[in-house]
């Protein structure tokens, strides 16, 4: 769905809107409150409203833009609207449909640094790996894909900060990597949030009790995501 936040794009939203069955609208509220409700209940995670990429006519025709608002926004559609509206890890399904009533048709994020973090590589050299993981019978944590053509995997916080260490350890520091950490700070978003306007984010690997309350510890997995992102760059 292309519904907006901000004032650019907002008739597009309408139109869309419009054109949804009756009822439409009310099933797709349901529908992500739902989600959000899942993943603060039943995963634990902190749930944050995200800005959505939309389409706003201008001089020169039709260009990406960010609900959001702003005129030059540098990431349009992956960044919170107001990290304030977090809906904490917990939250019920009534909290988090009062929560997005604030904010309707905002994306779902999930902050890293917290609960997990996420090591991201090439969707190509994501799948390969997992296979190679799986076939070793490693502990796995979820494992998300990007309509941008990449792979997160969900690893023990703190990952991101000891990533260089670890590949130095490891004897990867000298090398070329398509692979890196994300951390405190920092959001991905949450399926099945369209990311940036290019699609949704999908799950590889979907989360699990087990892989979501203990994620792996990176070292266990980044020997083998470190030597297929090399073996891919390769080819």
């Amino acid at each position: 769905m292309g519904f907006t936040i901000g004032s650019i794009g907002g008739l597009g939203a309408l139109r869309e809107i419009n054109h949804l069955r009756p009822g439409g609208r009310r099933r797709v509220r349901a529908s992500v409150c739902t989600a959000v409700a899942e993943y603060t209940g039943l995963w634990g995670w902190a749930v944050v409203p995200g800005a959505r990429a939309v389409r706003a006519v201008r001089a020169g025709g039709a260009r990406a833009a960010c609900s959001c608002g702003a005129p030059a926004c540098p990431a349009p559609g992956t960044h919170p609207l107001d990290a304030s509206l977090e809906v904490p890890a917990g939250a019920t399904l009534q909290e988090a449909t009062r929560a997005w009533s604030t904010v309707p048709g905002a994306g779902l994020l999930l902050p890293t640094g917290r609960t997990f973090d996420v090591i991201e590589l090439a969707e190509a050299a994501g799948r390969s790996a997992l296979v190679r993981l799986e076939r070793m019978g490693l502990p796995l944590g979820p494992v998300a894909l990007t309509p941008q053509g990449r792979a997160w995997f969900f690893v023990a916080p703190g990952a991101a900060a000891e990533l260089p260490h670890l590949l130095y350890r490891m004897g990867w520091d000298d090398a070329r990597l398509d692979l890196r950490g994300l951390g405190k700070g920092e959001y991905i978003t949450a399926p099945p949030s369209d990311r940036a306007g290019l699609g949704p984010v999908r799950w590889l690997r979907g989360p699990s009790p087990d892989g979501v309350s203990r994620p792996p510890e990176a070292r266990l997995l980044l020997g083998t995501l470190a030597y297929v992102a090399h073996r891919s760059a390769q080819r």
